[in-house]
């Protein structure tokens, strides 16, 4: 564990950057803007962000993506964004035009994404300094508070504001609410953005319509019953408790506390605190923002409970809901356990619930920043999906609700919202298109992070960190992922500190140079290498991260995978040609044909197919899912070892009944074999040596128990499911016992048994299927 942060109980924290572009852009040039800081620090963060602005993006495909944001955010019309909130309040609209698509004047959820666009405004100011975002939240925010301020008129209760009536809310509290609303998200919306506003831009009118509105809040809840608040719950309410936790944090009023445990919603909570998946069937992106709201609760107020619930619900999701580019849901809901093969439709991964798992991640992280597992989801979500979810042919940078995964998907292409169509500039308004706003202003604020040792390096991306606090700069120059190295500059200010660089799990044989020297420190697989030096201006530290493609099979049918390397999810061109079932991939045949670009060549039906990057696939029909089995005739793998890199195999080569699964250097001897054979979502593990099956003996459901082959006679223990943990790595869990395939006492010995653990989350618990 590493030392506490530094105290964040600072009037001001200051962020420099250096300059970005002439003042005709609508930047600032050299910003240097305050951000207020909370009155109380987060309990149990062992780590710190760096503000927004001492982090920029150089040139790359993140930049990119930055810019085509900025580009809409600049143009969009804010008398239109204000025409339901004038109208509501009984305020003049100007003249303005009424919008489209979620946002039209007869749409019940109207006023969700404005608080999106405030938040992005803010986030461009205090990153980039752009003066146009700050001057356009700004006049929302004024607009706003005359909104606020005629609520008399209107006949409305004081605080309240929104886009559509407040008896809304009276229906939800009686339970009569028919037209489809979700009032306390689109609540929520503005009290996000009004909060970033304040916090960013240093805005009191924005605090003052912000603490008015919370109020409002407050009163409406307090009067309820609990069992009442419980029945409002049942309606999707997004971060509600997330963002009045926030608000205790930023002003120390135990109010918002009080108000954000009202929106502890029980049906959801005390399974997870149970570590209970009970997900399938439910709304996905109504479930993730009450995750992240549990952290926050957790970080407020140290309950044990809350940072449980958070915790349960991040493994659930990643272990038995993702799909290999890091999203989850399909037709918006979860749905059971380990159901990845058979959802593979138009309407996978809503983009919601990515940009909401990221921050759910970085929540976790920041509690246990020793545990890189984190970042390599972290990692696979934003070059998976985030990335590719702009269409990089819109100037205005513009996304999709879902990324569809079925054979032939194509981005852009689909029936109204759905099916991947791309979002416009005034007649769509999806939620979707609100979070993605926020997304491509802050991609830069989890590349670095720092405590009082030393600094973190989650992210590989072109980028500049100015550590002001150390009067340090880190200059992080790469081509990743095309390029299996990044370099990092040092400079200023020479002192003692550690930086420590993510070494992926899906990684072997990493290494870590300083100026020019590689230095004999560990970079095992899964966890942080630590450079403890005391530093010179113009250090460099290089990182190489040694990529190759590996086969990630889909939870429920290891016959369907995808083609993965190193941390990108590969996909394979198809052009106009469409597609009725999943190509049958010759795996083997997977070669790259370019050391400038991720271009790769395999066989799929026989027939030559290229590949790439799926965050590249536009413009034509792609397949990011294989069929790589033929039958039960599965892959045939090595079982590697997470924890200590070797393989399993059987003892002495033993072709009999009982010999004993161990761990061993890998000789490729035959024993090291293993053909997935599926049946369902189970499958068993075959030795092409013996052709005998892994299983437990004695039919043990005991710790401990050891694995040895045997005669397939259809026992229980013979039966396991792979638990994909969307890095590249699974645990092997016994459908008789419930336990982990793992190694005895965790050794790393050659010839060390294998047995059947619990689930404790150690590296010894996790294989790769290479």
């Amino acid at each position: 564990m590493h030392s506490s942060p530094m105290s964040r109980r600072r009037l001001f924290q200051t962020a420099g950057v250096t300059a970005i572009a002439a003042a005709a852009t609508g930047l600032v040039a050299n910003p240097v803007h305050a951000t207020i800081a909370p009155a109380r620090e987060d309990i149990g963060a062992l780590a710190e962000p760096f503000p927004l602005g001492q982090v920029r993006l150089n040139a790359g495909r993140w930049l990119d993506n930055q810019n085509r944001t900025l580009s809409f955010l600049r143009f969009v019309d804010v008398n239109r964004l204000l025409y339901n909130f004038r109208a509501n309040h009984r305020l003049s609209t100007g003249g303005a035009a009424a919008l489209g698509g979620w946002e039209a004047p007869n749409f019940p959820f109207r006023t969700h994404s404005q608080g999106h666009f405030l938040t992005a405004w803010a986030q461009a100011w205090v990153a980039l300094g752009d003066t146009t975002c700050r001057d356009k939240a700004n006049t929302m925010v004024a607009e706003l508070a005359k909104c606020q301020a005629n609520n008399g008129a209107a006949g409305f209760a004081a605080g309240y504001l929104c886009g559509f009536p407040e008896s809304d809310f009276t229906a939800l509290e009686n339970g009569t609410l028919t037209n489809g609303n979700v009032p306390y998200y689109v609540i929520h919306k503005t009290l996000a953005g009004l909060l970033d506003v304040w916090r960013y831009m240093e805005s009191t009118q924005a605090r003052d319509v912000l603490l008015a509105l919370a109020g409002w809040v407050d009163t409406r809840t307090a009067r309820l019953s609990s069992s009442q608040m419980q029945t409002v719950l049942g309606r999707e309410f997004g971060g509600m408790n997330a963002v009045l936790t926030d608000l205790y944090q930023q002003t120390g009023d135990a109010r918002w506390l009080t108000a954000a445990k009202r929106f502890d919603h029980a049906a959801v909570f005390d399974p997870l605190a149970a570590g209970q998946d009970r997900l399938n069937g439910l709304h996905a992106n109504t479930q993730v923002p009450k995750a992240i709201g549990a952290a926050r609760e957790y970080k407020a107020t140290g309950t044990t409970r809350y940072r449980d619930i958070a915790d349960n619900f991040w493994t659930i999701v990643t272990d038995a809901h993702t799909y290999a580019i890091g999203g989850n849901s399909e037709a918006e809901h979860f749905r059971p356990p380990n159901a990845v093969a058979g959802y593979l439709d138009t309407d996978t991964c809503e983009g919601c619930n990515t940009y909401n798992m990221l921050k759910l991640t970085r929540e976790l992280w920041l509690l246990d920043p020793d545990d890189a597992s984190y970042f390599d989801y972290y990692e696979r979500a934003m070059l998976g999906h985030m990335i590719g979810w702009q269409n990089p042919a819109d100037a205005h940078g513009h996304i999709t609700y879902f990324t569809p995964l079925k054979p032939g998907g194509r981005r852009g292409v689909g029936p109204a919202w759905g099916g991947g169509t791309w979002s416009t500039d005034y007649d769509s308004f999806w939620c979707c298109q609100g979070t993605g706003i926020e997304t491509f202003t802050k991609l830069m604020d989890s590349v670095y992070f720092h405590d009082d040792a030393g600094l973190y390096v989650n992210l590989y991306t072109p980028s500049t960190l100015t550590w002001s606090q150390r009067g340090v700069t880190v200059t992080q120059a790469t081509t990743y992922p095309v390029g299996d190295s990044s370099t990092l500059t040092v400079t200023g200010t020479s002192g003692q500190w550690t930086m420590r660089l993510r070494i992926p799990a899906w990684t072997q044989n990493a290494t870590v140079s300083v100026n020019g020297t590689v230095q004999n420190i560990d970079t095992s697989p899964g966890q942080y290498a630590e450079l403890n030096r005391s530093w010179a201006s113009g250090d460099t530290v290089t990182v190489k991260l040694p990529m190759r493609v590996v086969i990630e099979a889909a939870n429920d049918n290891p016959n369907v995978a995808a083609a993965i390397y190193g941390p990108v999810v590969l996909s394979g061109n198809y052009g106009s040609t469409a597609l009725s079932a999943l190509p049958a991939l010759t795996v083997g045949s997977i070669q790259r044909t370019s050391t400038s670009s991720l271009a790769f060549t395999a066989t799929a039906n026989g027939a030559n197919v290229n590949l790439g990057p799926f965050y590249d696939a536009h413009g034509h029909n792609y397949t990011v899912y294989w069929n790589t089995g033929g039958g039960t005739a599965g892959q045939v793998v090595k079982l590697q070892n997470v924890g200590t890199g070797m393989v399993l195999g059987v003892q002495n080569m033993s072709k009999a009944d009982g010999g004993l699964a161990v761990q061993w250097h890998d000789t490729s001897t035959a024993d090291h074999y293993w053909e997935i054979v599926a049946s369902g979502s189970i499958v068993k593990l075959r030795n092409r040596n013996s052709g005998k099956v892994l299983g437990v003996e004695n039919m043990s459901t005991a710790d401990n128990a050891r694995v040895l082959q045997w005669g397939d006679n259809g026992t229980a223990d013979h039966n396991w499911t792979l638990v994909n943990l969307g890095d590249g790595t699974y645990k092997i869990r016994n459908a008789n016992s419930g336990k982990l395939l793992g190694i005895l006492n965790g050794s790393t010995s050659a010839g060390a048994q294998a047995v059947q653990t619990p689930d404790d989350g150690t590296a010894d618990n996790r294989w790769r299927l290479v």
